[in-house]
C-alpha cells in the first residue's frame, strides 16, 4: 500500500505522518508500505521545519534528506490512500485525478471511520464515509508560527490516528497479526 500525505507547506505535517509510516513499515519489516507527502502550496525544496524534525525524531522516525514537493495528479494517481491534514486539503486532492476521492480522507476521519467500524481496508473506509462529505472529526492544525509544545502536541495528534489506523490497513507480510506502532507508540526520552 502505498500512501500519500497532503498538508499546506509539505514542512511539518504531511513530513511528520510519511515519516512516522516509513518508521512503522520499517520496524515491522513492511516492505508493501510506503509513503510520500506533499503540499497543496508547498514550500518546494525546503527541508523538513526543524521543530517538526525534532517531532519526527522523538517519536522513532528519521528526517533527513526530506525535501518539499507541490501536490500534483500524478503522486494522487499513484497512491493507494490519500491521508490530509484537512477537509480543504482533502477535497483539493481529491479533485486532482478522476477516482481519487474513495481512496481519500483527512487523517482524522479515516482514524474515526477505522476506529467505529473497524474497517480494515481502503474501500471500506469509503463505505463507511459520512455521506455528507463532513470529516466528523476536526482536522489537524498547522503550527508553523507556533511554539515547541504545538509542534509536539501535532505530532502526537498525527501519532495518535496514524499507527492505530496502520495496525488495520497495513499489508500484513505472512498473514501474521498486525503490529503494533513503533516503540509501542511511546514518545523516545
Amino acid at each position: 500500500m502505498h500512501i500519500l500525505f497532503v498538508c499546506s507547506g509539505n514542512v511539518c505535517r504531511s513530513v511528520i505522518a510519511e515519516r512516522l509510516t516509513r518508521a512503522y513499515a520499517t520496524e515491522h519489516g513492511l516492505s508493501e508500505l510506503t509513503a510520500e507527502s506533499a503540499g497543496t502550496r508547498a514550500l518546494v525544496g525546503y527541508p523538513v521545519e526543524p521543530r517538526a524534525a525534532a517531532v519526527i525524531s522523538g517519536l522513532g522516525g528519521d528526517p533527513a534528506g526530506f525535501r518539499a514537493r507541490r501536490l500534483c495528479e500524478r503522486m494522487v494517481v499513484a497512491a493507494d490512500l490519500i491521508l490530509t491534514m484537512t477537509e480543504e486539503q482533502r477535497d483539493r486532492a481529491s479533485a486532482l485525478a478522476a477516482g481519487a476521492a474513495p481512496k481519500t480522507f483527512t487523517l482524522p476521519e479515516a482514524h474515526r471511520i477505522a476506529t467505529l467500524t473497524g474497517a480494515d481496508t481502503v474501500a471500506r473506509l469509503d463505505v463507511f464515509r459520512d455521506p455528507s462529505g463532513t470529516a466528523g472529526a476536526p482536522g489537524i492544525a498547522d503550527p508553523v508560527g507556533l511554539s515547541d509544545r504545538a509542534f509536539v502536541e501535532v505530532g502526537d495528534r498525527i501519532a495518535g490516528a496514524l499507527f492505530p489506523l496502520l495496525a488495520r490497513l497495513a499489508p500484513r507480510p505472512g498473514g501474521h497479526p498486525r503490529p503494533a506502532a513503533p516503540g509501542g507508540g511511546q514518545r523516545k526520552a
